[in-house]
């Protein structure tokens, strides 16, 4: 575990660590483009500058975009596994990919939108009722929405909005063709009018998660021993719970579905500054926007001149963490 001092100095080095990914992002490409041009294409527009365009409109979106949504991720993924006291737990644990995965298709399928900042609102939407469905039935019952409940609950959940938007998208070829690019999980592409749409969301709900550091260390303790305490277990988790929805589902709605930040990120970051949540949660902000940026240069370099989704890039990334993870005595008991 690191001391105190070095914490806060580790925050600082992941400060200047986002910095460097951004400029990265900026400057890789099928194109290369020189830190000058990015510099002045940031300070001293130049219209007609070639390399400066395309830092203004492609890349300067997209590495915002993956910096955002990379550290919402992150924050999600660290609260969730604390409220469900479930380390191999991650955002999509309460529905919500699968909630707006089937908000934008039925979105399409039904009312043939073709527009991304159309069809933003649906899966905000659709994140915010799959939710909110888990939440209603895993609270039925003894002992009401405890942690096992949840997970239960949240995984037939998410397999059957999954089977019934397969369904839809075997169904019409032209909705498969219009959201099969936003399934895979990109930020290449997107716009920022539709990134601010959800901006506000995804600040403030990180923002409050950031505050929840000390609740989280309590809950983390068991419910008895946090109730002996004097905390409302039931109210923290629901609380904590809406703002997961809230950041995931904006990240989602922005970029589509991109798995393994939540997991993985807060695992790292537990294994660096200990399980303090006042740390974890900064760190994790940190750690998933370097992580998803940095993921997304990678795959415009391994596949030169095409590129490979942030989605794809971040699940090959992931998926031997998982490995490992599933491997381990002590997460396993």
């Amino acid at each position: 575990m690191m001391p105190r001092i070095s914490r806060s100095a580790g925050l600082l080095i992941g400060l200047v660590l986002v910095i460097v990914v951004a400029v990265l992002s900026l400057r890789i490409g099928t194109r290369s483009i020189s830190t000058a041009n990015v510099w002045d294409a940031i300070f001293h527009f130049d219209a007609e500058s070639y390399d400066q365009t395309v830092v203004r409109s492609l890349r300067l979106p997209r590495t915002i975009i993956a910096l955002a949504v990379g550290g919402c991720l992150g924050v999600a993924g660290a609260v969730m596994q604390a409220v469900t006291r479930n380390p191999l737990a991650d955002p999509s644990i309460l529905g919500v990919s699968s909630g707006a995965s089937f908000a934008i298709v039925a979105a399409v399928f039904y009312g043939g939108l073709v527009h991304a900042w159309q069809y933003v609102w649906f899966a905000f939407a659709g994140a915010l009722i799959a939710s909110v469905l888990v939440f209603v039935i895993g609270s039925v019952g003894k002992g009401g929405p405890i942690p096992v409940k949840l997970a239960l609950v949240g995984v037939v959940v998410s397999q059957l909005l999954s089977a019934w938007t397969s369904a839809m998208l075997l169904f019409d070829k032209q909705t498969f063709e219009q959201v099969r690019f936003w399934f895979a999980g990109s930020v290449a592409g997107r716009s920022l009018d539709v990134f601010w749409t959800v901006a506000p969301f995804m600040i403030g709900g990180t923002l409050m998660c950031l505050l929840m550091g000390h609740q989280l260390n309590v809950l983390s303790l068991g419910d008895e021993a946090a109730q002996g305490l004097g905390m409302r277990t039931t109210r923290i988790r629901v609380i904590c719970s809406v703002l997961v929805v809230i950041i995931t589902g904006a990240a989602v709605s922005t970029a589509g579905p991109i798995g393994y930040v939540g997991l993985a990120i807060p695992h790292m970051v537990r294994s660096i500054v200990g399980p303090d949540y006042r740390w974890v949660l900064p760190y994790s902000l940190l750690s998933g926007a370097i992580f998803l940026t940095s993921a997304d240069i990678i795959g415009r370099v391994v596949m030169r001149p095409g590129e490979l989704e942030v989605g794809i890039a971040t699940a090959i990334f992931g998926a031997p963490f998982l490995i490992y993870l599933a491997r381990q005595r002590t997460i396993a008991n």
